[in-house]
């Protein structure tokens, strides 16, 4: 894969969008490696959280290929669309959580993968744009809806419609990114929180991104079943029994055993 590196700390992966002399922005080829890189990923279940960040110091990702774009039909546009709006949608399904490590420009496109992400850390030096209207387009991979689900239907109208930027400090008061660093400290607080994640007993973390998912897509009714069935699909798991065994007898668990 040219353009997605995996590389693995402990019991997290880093894929790294490797286009930086090009802001890594988002091709069919560049959406093909990250397509490949989460199967890859997927593979080990040894694997408890994900991070996912761009190479180079200017962008996570500086927006879609518009020189790409600009020679699509209806048809064109249309499969590109359906081909990433299935790739991001693996990546909000993704079995393990995804943090997004973003530095610098996080635009169109690129705001659109990182909120695929279950969580963001930023950068002080981010800044976030969902441009599309100025170009005559829209969102085209399920930013629209997701925008919406994270920082409510004001907010996002007025990215999606406006196309204004924001930087990092009015992401974070308006909930679009969960922690505002130093740029020099961006991987050591996305790996941080990603090893929060990973301590914790994998089958319950995966359980629970499931529930959270289903409980935001459906109606409450719906939302309920799924946490009642899925409540109790984890008192078959050794992990529960074990942990609370432990807690009942005043112990510490040193691990989980994923099963």
């Amino acid at each position: 894969m040219e353009y997605a590196l995996i590389e693995k700390q402990g019991h997290v992966a880093i894929i790294t969008i490797n286009y930086p002399q090009k802001m890594n922005i988002v091709s069919t080829a560049v959406l093909t490696d990250l397509n490949a890189a989460f199967d890859e990923v997927d593979k080990d279940r040894d694997v408890y959280c994900v991070v996912l960040k761009g190479a180079g110091e200017r962008a996570f990702i500086g927006g879609a290929d518009i020189k790409e774009m600009s020679g699509f039909g209806f048809y064109e546009a249309r499969d590109y669309s359906i081909f990433g709006s299935m790739v991001l949608n693996k990546i909000h399904e993704f079995r393990v959580p995804v943090i997004a490590a973003i530095n610098g420009y996080c635009l169109g496109g690129g705001l659109e993968v990182a909120i695929a992400c279950d969580m963001r850390v930023c950068a002080d030096n981010a800044k976030f744009s969902q441009p599309e209207v100025s170009l005559g387009i829209m969102t085209g991979t399920g930013g629209s809806q997701r925008l919406q689900l994270l920082i409510g239907e004001g907010k996002a109208k007025e990215l999606l419609l406006c196309g204004n930027m924001i930087k990092s400090d009015e992401a974070f008061r308006i909930g679009l990114v969960n922690k505002v660093v130093p740029a020099e400290s961006l991987m050591d607080e996305a790996m941080a929180m990603a090893n929060m994640v990973a301590k914790n007993a994998p089958i319950a973390v995966q359980t629970m991104k499931k529930a959270m998912n289903v409980a935001a897509e459906t109606d409450y009714k719906t939302g309920n079943e799924h946490v009642n069935l899925s409540f109790g699909s984890l008192f078959t798991t050794q992990d529960a029994h074990d942990a609370l065994a432990a807690f009942v007898n005043k112990e510490k668990l040193d691990h989980f055993n994923n099963r």
